[in-house]
């Protein structure tokens, strides 16, 4: 395994810890920037809008997301698991 392949697990390790949304926001907001925690927070709803299917226009309206992230979501919501399972 390499170094950044061992780095990535161990991230995912503390995250699978987390129990509370207090957890979350403490270790959020430690592991990133306000900025980076909003992005996360708008490609989210954005993919919860296009699971309801809102249009992209609608979409980005309301979230305010780049055109080139929501297909990126997009093509995440179809093609990916991620958001299939959790959202």
């Amino acid at each position: 395994m390499q170094k950044n392949e061992a780095d990535v697990k161990d991230l995912y390790e503390v995250i699978l810890k987390l129990k509370t949304e207090e957890d979350c926001a403490v270790l959020f907001e430690d592991l990133c920037t306000i900025n980076e925690i909003k992005a996360m927070a708008q490609r989210v709803q954005a993919a919860k809008l296009l699971k309801e299917g809102q249009t992209y226009e609608k979409i980005i309206a309301e979230t305010e997301i780049s055109s080139a992230t929501l297909s990126r979501v997009s093509k995440c919501l179809k093609y990916g698991e991620g958001y299939k399972k959790f959202i």
